[in-house]
């Protein structure tokens, strides 16, 4: 299974303080708008994304068709063949895809753990 980028998805209280923080470690600002509230972050192949007041726990994401630079792969698995796949292992979807579409699409799911895990494809 191809899940794409992985990045780990904040959530912050305070934008601005996070991003210094973020910076002092060496991350830079990749994509997003502070006035906005987001930020995606990176340090060589890592991906942090810093969201604040937009969700309430911190999310794994993927990114089908994405590397870790947002270019799109040539070759990827299409999150609703991803989504196929994981309903036949039995695992439950808390956000399903609709398999009648195609393009971007996204699903959620819980690890064991309770982890929120998004599989957020945008191509």
């Amino acid at each position: 299974m191809k899940l794409g980028a992985f990045s780990v998805s904040l959530n912050v209280k305070d934008i601005k303080v996070s991003k210094q923080f973020y910076e002092n470690l060496g991350f830079s600002v990749f994509a997003g708008d502070v006035t906005q509230n987001y930020l995606i972050m990176k340090n060589e192949n890592s991906l942090i994304g810093l969201f604040q007041g937009m969700f309430e726990n911190n999310i794994l994401t993927f990114n089908p068709g994405w590397d870790e630079n947002a270019n799109t792969l040539k070759n990827f698995d299409d999150v609703r063949d991803i989504q196929k796949d994981l309903k036949s292992k039995g695992i439950n979807l808390e956000r399903e895809a609709d398999e009648n579409t195609s393009g971007p699409e996204n699903i959620v799911l819980f690890d064991p753990d309770g982890n929120v895990i998004l599989i957020d494809q945008h191509v």
